[in-house]
């Protein structure tokens, strides 16, 4: 068995994204000089006897081994500095517990939720963390977060645990003065291929983007410009409008997949406190459900 060091994990994280894999600037980033750097890599190479890049006149290039510890790697480290994290907040009683959320998602379910967990005797305080797009798994798996309110099947929910907490349809966001915005009800196929209004492109769990010929977006605050001036339209959950503009309209599109939101935390977190909010929220599925108004 090889026992691999965290510091040789970092340096051949730090070479593989680097631009073109160069090993100057990924020195540069590490703040070392380039011959230890490589010497690293290339010991590395030989305890795990495989070959990691591919040198030649014209660059380098991961291997398909180089391509499985990057991968690997990335996760391990995150992995290490949550650790770290979670230990140092654990030895603050008074910490509140940080709940991730992307910015306007499941707004009345959120604050349902944090009053009824500030309701509960000796509760502990919820810090929210507003995010972009995609950015809920990775707050969670490096420790910037204890628990996240997701959206399946859209969310990456790999390595975590989860309760169920609303099923919801989704609607189209227009821009006001666009004749879809005067519907009552749209299909995918009436949103899908409008020639004056692309939709917008999200990025996928990998980060790339589907092809199309919508804008690329991933923060809100983009999104809801790029509509209101009539350059794009989403199909978005029913509860995330808290967002929405007076420039928009939102038109039930009745035949998207149906969404659900869950409240997830990462699998073996033995955290008293995610349990008790985790109570909380299954507390309130049996509820009215959030108003979409």
């Amino acid at each position: 068995m090889v026992d691999l060091e965290t510091r040789e994990l970092r340096y051949f994280v730090a070479v593989a994204v680097a631009e073109e894999l160069h090993f100057g600037r990924a020195a540069d980033r590490l703040g070392i000089a380039q011959p230890p750097l490589s010497r690293a890599i290339r010991l590395l190479e030989r305890r795990l006897g495989v070959q990691l890049l591919d040198r030649d006149r014209r660059g380098v290039a991961l291997t398909e081994a180089g391509r499985v510890l990057h991968r690997e790697a990335a996760a391990a480290l995150d992995a290490v500095a949550a650790a770290a994290r979670r230990t140092r907040r654990a030895a603050d009683p008074k910490r509140p517990l940080v709940l991730v959320t992307k910015a306007g998602a499941s707004h009345e379910l959120l604050r349902r939720l944090l009053d009824t967990q500030a309701e509960e005797p000796g509760a502990v305080p919820v810090e929210v963390l507003l995010c972009e797009v995609g950015e809920q798994a990775r707050l969670l798996r490096d420790g910037h977060a204890d628990v996240a309110l997701m959206h399946r099947p859209y969310d990456d929910l790999a390595g975590c645990d989860t309760e169920d907490l609303h099923v919801e349809g989704q609607v189209a966001i227009l821009p006001a003065g666009h004749p879809l915005a005067s519907r009552e009800q749209l299909t995918l196929a009436d949103v899908s291929d409008v020639p004056d209004l692309p939709i917008a492109r999200w990025p996928r769990l990998d980060g790339t983007y589907p092809d199309g010929p919508g804008p690329e977006v991933r923060t809100q605050s983009k999104l809801a410009q790029l509509v209101a001036l009539g350059r794009t339209l989403l199909v978005i959950p029913a509860s995330s409008r808290a967002w929405q503009w007076p420039e928009h309209v939102a038109v039930p599109v009745v035949d998207a997949p149906s969404v659900t939101t869950v409240l997830a935390w990462p699998s073996g977190s033995n955290s008293l406190a995610v349990a008790a909010l985790v109570r909380s929220a299954a507390a309130l599925r049996d509820a009215a459900p959030p108003s979409h108004a």
